[in-house]
């Protein structure tokens, strides 16, 4: 028969219990950033006991160079400062970062529907094993891509944001002290970077189990024990 047979025993094997991990994981990932949204809150402190604020907002996907620090002509500190707009672009480190995350997040669910429905029919062919074998491996190699460049434009959205990022921005500062009084919570930033390379180990592991289900391991196991060191080699020929 082919047509749909529960079984839940592969969740309880290395092979689908990772997938679950690798699921819930790669929900967290593409949550924790495609969901933030933060505000820094910078001070100018303009002297005789006077002093202004500017917010800092930024959001996923992090295109800072769009978002608006000084509106054009405000006055700060008795000064007019033209219109200034912070530095940088993220996005296509952090869009591809959850991009990743949701193909991961789709593919294990399918992933699960075939283990835990048509698992006689996956270890029956030689198709199904190699393909999820491919999938995985692309998927691992794509985890350590797009967290290392998440990474990297995570660090750019920190500076950009941060007393020094602003203060090559807004030359206002150079006159008047500024200081950044309040710092958006970023622990749900920093978290995703690390999911992204946990999931990158999560991926590369359970790539060993789902070769383990191809033909190849079963033809290297069969050659391996053909060729055990009790087997004697086949007599010459006189």
């Amino acid at each position: 028969m082919t047509g749909l047979r529960l079984n839940f025993t592969p969740l309880k094997e290395p092979l689908g219990f990772l997938r679950v991990l690798e699921w819930i994981f790669g929900v967290f990932a593409f949550a924790t950033c495609g969901g933030y949204s933060g505000k820094n809150v910078v001070s100018l402190w303009c002297g005789e006991g006077r002093n202004d604020t500017l917010n800092v907002n930024f959001a996923y996907p992090f295109k800072l160079s769009q978002e608006v620090l000084v509106s054009n002509n405000s006055i700060l500190c008795n000064r007019t400062v033209p219109e200034t707009r912070l530095v940088g672009d993220s996005s296509s480190s952090a869009e591809f970062f959850v991009a990743i995350a949701v193909l991961a997040f789709l593919y294990c669910i399918f992933a699960l529907v075939i283990y835990i429905g048509y698992m006689h029919i996956y270890r029956d062919s030689n198709l199904g094993p190699m393909v999820d074998f491919f999938i995985t491996v692309i998927f691992a190699f794509l985890w350590l891509v797009c967290s290392s460049a998440w990474a990297r434009g995570l660090h750019n959205v920190k500076y950009a944001t941060g007393l020094e990022g602003i203060k090559s921005m807004l030359s206002l500062c150079n006159e008047v002290a500024c200081d950044v009084t309040q710092y958006a919570n970023m622990r749900g930033l920093n978290v995703s970077a690390v999911l992204g390379f946990l999931n990158c180990l999560l991926w590369s592991g359970n790539g060993w189990f789902v070769y383990k289900e191809t033909s190849w391991h079963t033809d290297h196991q069969r050659t391996t024990a053909q060729q055990g060191p009790g087997r004697r080699p086949p007599p010459a020929r006189v």
